[in-house]
């Protein structure tokens, strides 16, 4: 795209005319959200590892399977938290000749792989040694250290997950949706992650200290055996649910509706513009944006007003939502007022 005013020999080719088109702003806004979704996974990550070997040493004390199994979970999501900060660093990586629209799918790939581990490392050795624990039974020590363990990391879990969630409910009043469909619609996987991980640990030691006190009560190892069940399945249906989410991003997934239709509006709102027949979107990463669409001009405009108006789209775009890093408009035929709208996720 170039202006009637900007001399031919000034203007960029390659990734560097890809650049997106300056909004009156300087300020980097995705630098604060980035920032903090770094804090996040780092707090996460840091007292999930005390808490692991906490539960380790009270499990190994007591006897108990579900304090075991948390342990497990503990270190489970410590190793998560590193892939999701992996995802971070390797999405941030600007882009080249080689990935010409940035590495920010990479941090779906680890975040992926982080749900993955989860499945395998966390719920897997659950399942496994809570029946293993029905059937030959356990013997039992003194619960008081896994009571005390259990407190102690439902403070740690409770104040990373108060961060999560004041994340959480910050970008979501930004957007104007509630928690739940923020975290349903959201690219951004890491705080996603650690806010679906901190609850099911929280709701896990109320498993594991539900089990401890049925065991101790009924002098019967079984009811720890069937808490590191549930603790299990728990994390096999967190498991689940991030893999999921994880593996529509990498397929290509598009922005969320209403976020669809505000651009066909922003497109169609430009003077010579007469229909947005095609809009197509997709997160490139958790913080980018393509936007791809056909646009109908009008007949009797010369290319230099298309140039300009192109301009002033992206400029449009980018100032209502920084995260649209691609536009690329193609003038098409189209009819009048025949808008692609209601695309995008619902």
């Amino acid at each position: 795209m170039s202006t009637a005013e900007t001399p031919e020999e000034q203007l960029p080719v390659g990734l560097a005319a890809a650049e997106a088109r300056p909004t009156g702003d300087s300020s980097d806004e995705s630098e604060a959200p980035e920032n903090e979704s770094v804090g996040t996974v780092i707090v996460a990550g840091l007292a999930n590892l005390a808490i692991a070997v906490a539960k380790l040493v009270a499990g190994m004390v007591s006897g108990s399977a579900a304090m075991v199994s948390e342990s497990a979970h503990s270190f489970a999501d410590t190793i998560t938290e590193v892939f999701l900060f992996v995802a971070l660093r390797r999405g941030a990586t600007p882009a080249d000749e080689e990935h010409p629209f940035g590495y920010g799918k990479e941090s779906f790939v680890w975040a992926f792989i982080a749900a993955v581990f989860t499945f395998v490392g966390g719920a897997g050795f659950s399942i496994y040694h809570g029946i293993e624990t029905i059937v030959r039974g356990e013997e039992t020590g003194d619960f008081l250290w896994s009571y005390l363990v259990l407190a102690v990391s439902f403070v740690a879990e409770g104040t990373s997950f108060l961060r999560a969630r004041r994340q959480v409910t910050g970008a979501s009043r930004r957007w104007g949706v509630t928690r739940s469909r923020f975290l349903r619609l959201t690219p951004d996987t890491t705080v996603k992650a650690v806010y679906f991980e901190d609850s099911a640990a929280l709701i896990g030691l109320i498993l594991a200290g539900a089990g401890l006190v049925l065991t101790e009560l009924t002098g019967n190892g079984m009811w720890d055996g069937i808490a590191s069940i549930a603790i299990g399945l728990l994390l096999f249906g967190v498991a689940a649910v991030l893999a999921q989410s994880n593996a529509s991003l990498l397929v290509g997934r598009a922005v969320p509706r209403r976020v669809h239709n505000q651009i066909a509006a922003d497109l169609a709102s430009i003077p010579i513009v007469v229909a947005v027949p095609t809009l197509l979107t997709m997160q490139l990463g958790p913080g980018d944006i393509l936007v791809a669409a056909k646009v109908d001009f009008q007949d009797d405009v010369r290319g230099g007003e298309i140039e300009a108006a192109s301009d002033e789209a992206e400029r449009r775009l980018r100032a209502r939502y920084p995260g649209i890093r691609y536009v690329f408009l193609d003038p098409t035929r189209g009819a009048v007022g025949r808008n692609h709208v209601d695309g995008g996720v619902e």
